[in-house]
């Protein structure tokens, strides 16, 4: 926001428009409206907004700011500085449908297009990444494929909530500490994976002789009521009912230390609609 400002404080645009509904985007629409600006849109190039429903409610909802989906900026209009955009809907490959182009005046145009994890010092210590998190492949203490390196927060996977960042944050701690005092774990470890509607699960990783272990994930798109299932094999590990589901909305599901010591096969973490 410091950067929307000039030397004197005040803001320099007035009229906005945003490109992303992540919760950055959703927070920034919420912030240039309080600053005095009026934000004309928030463009979201998917069917659905990526950040929290109280976001969208509190900072879009709030302060009538039309949130338009399966929308993008398709063209920027200005010499010396921005004076309009050109928006547009997108077909279901996110190619820009010539007729639906309409010119919305604006000073400002800010980005909010998604975060990826910084993983420079990972990829050099040759630590394998998750393709889809862009962060380290870990196991429940959140050790990497490299032994005695740990990885948590952010780097990790992008969070939404800091409860689970600290979460997060306290597993690796106490995984570090155990390492350095007993050494790498030797328990069977089996592989976690995302079933139908779940986008990934972390870690990737399970030791089965861990106790309680939690699983985190994200779904695929925006659903209502569903249940989640954890099995492995035939057996049922855990489920869990949600009223809704949504991919800005990170998911936590336990296993007890009695269902993970039996099992032999890898995880897999799948939902369906009720």
């Amino acid at each position: 926001a410091q950067k929307l400002m000039n030397c004197e404080g005040y803001m320099v645009g007035k009229k906005v428009v945003i490109l992303g509904s992540g919760d950055i985007g959703l927070i920034m629409a919420r912030r240039m409206s309080l600053e005095g600006a009026k934000v004309e849109a928030v463009c979201e190039i998917m069917p659905y907004s990526g950040g929290l429903m109280r976001n969208i409610v509190q900072c879009l909802e709030d302060y009538d700011i039309p949130l338009y989906l399966n929308t993008t900026v398709a063209e920027i209009h200005g010499a010396k500085r921005v004076e309009g955009v050109t928006i547009a809907q997108v077909n279901e490959k996110r190619q820009i449908i010539e007729e639906s182009k309409r010119y919305i005046e604006c000073d400002t145009l800010l980005l909010s297009v998604g975060l990826i994890p910084e993983n420079e010092l990972t990829r050099e210590a040759g630590i394998a990444i998750d393709p889809v998190t862009s962060g380290a492949f870990v196991d429940e203490h959140c050790e990497t494929s490299k032994e005695g390196i740990f990885a948590c927060g952010n780097v990790l996977q992008v969070h939404d909530l800091v409860d689970y960042v600290s979460d997060e944050a306290e597993r690796a701690g106490m995984g570090a500490a155990d390492y350095v005092l007993k050494g790498k774990a030797v328990s069977a470890a089996v592989a976690t994976k995302a079933g139908h509607g779940v986008r990934y699960v972390l870690p990737q990783t399970v030791h089965t002789e861990s106790g309680d272990v939690s699983l985190f994930l994200r779904v695929t798109e925006p659903f209502g009521k569903v249940r989640f299932t954890v099995k492995s094999g035939e057996e049922v590990l855990t489920t869990a009912v949600r009223l809704k589901a949504a991919p800005g909305e990170m998911e936590k599901l336990t296993i007890s230390a009695e269902k993970l010591a039996a099992v032999k096969e890898e995880i897999i973490v799948s939902l369906e609609e009720m």
